[in-house]
């Protein structure tokens, strides 16, 4: 069994929880990606922490662009990102898109990481929307205008359906949190979290399939007053077992 540490070199942090590995209680391994974008560390994975069944450990880039190989695929079940970067390397696409669609990994993507890989299609088609970081001009024309965020928001998130694995167990609530809007919503998701607010798109959590994988987006979790939110931190464990095929066996 693994002990908590901290490792770090050329290649990156990474950090793990006490039972990430080899654990009789065989808990699902989770591998969390960071890097890009600052956030409150300990109080973001003390909300891994504490959800049961849930082994963690945390990859941040440039390295955790090499997790997608199929050997370093085998030490985890569900891939959660939470990182912010647009650097990626066509054999590592691949790697991403064939661990997921082939191998039927989880994927459960929070927050920021909406705003990766802009100039990646195949990325939005995996998340199940886009965040817009500048203007999309043609002919020198601004035909889409970036997405907009605003911090510190109140925001009133309702369930759209209590019985999804995803949302099962969660009643409407209020966070205080970061919103997004302008951002791409794809037709083909199953929308799970509604939000109406002046300055919040509407649907800020959804669901679909990709190949084998399954794949769930929150919009929550900007900072530590919304981890701490036991909405979010509820959601964020059924997205878990749901996309690792384990919805069945929730325990809220």
């Amino acid at each position: 069994m693994f002990t908590r540490l901290a490792i770090v070199g050329l290649a990156g942090l990474a950090v793990m929880n006490p039972v990430f590995a080899d654990d009789a209680a065989k808990p699902i391994r989770v591998l969390i990606v960071t890097g890009g974008h600052d956030f409150d560390r300990a109080e973001f994975f003390a909300a891994f922490d504490s959800m049961k069944g849930i082994a963690w450990k945390e990859v941040q880039h440039p390295a955790a662009n090499d997790s997608y190989t199929k050997e370093a695929a085998a030490a985890y079940d569900v891939v959660v990102l939470y990182d912010m970067v647009q650097e990626i390397t066509e054999e590592q696409k691949q790697n991403f898109i064939r661990v997921l669609k082939e191998d039927g990994k989880g994927l459960v993507a929070l927050h920021h990481c909406l705003a990766s890989y802009q100039a990646w299609p195949e990325y939005t088609s995996i998340i199940g929307g886009k965040y817009f970081l500048a203007d999309v001009v043609e002919n020198g024309k601004v035909v889409r205008p970036g997405s907009t965020y605003d911090h510190d928001q109140d925001l009133n998130v309702q369930i759209l359906d209590p019985a999804d694995p995803i949302t099962k167990g969660v009643s409407n609530f209020v966070t205080h949190d970061e919103a997004y809007n302008g951002f791409d919503v794809s037709k083909d998701v199953k929308p799970l979290l509604r939000v109406e607010h002046p300055k919040c798109g509407p649907i800020v959590g959804w669901s679909h399939e990709y190949g084998k994988a399954r794949v769930a987006y929150i919009m929550l979790g900007h900072d530590k007053k919304g981890y701490d939110n036991q909405g979010f931190k509820a959601l964020v464990h059924n997205a878990i077992l749901w996309a690792a095929k384990k919805d069945g066996e929730a325990k809220p």
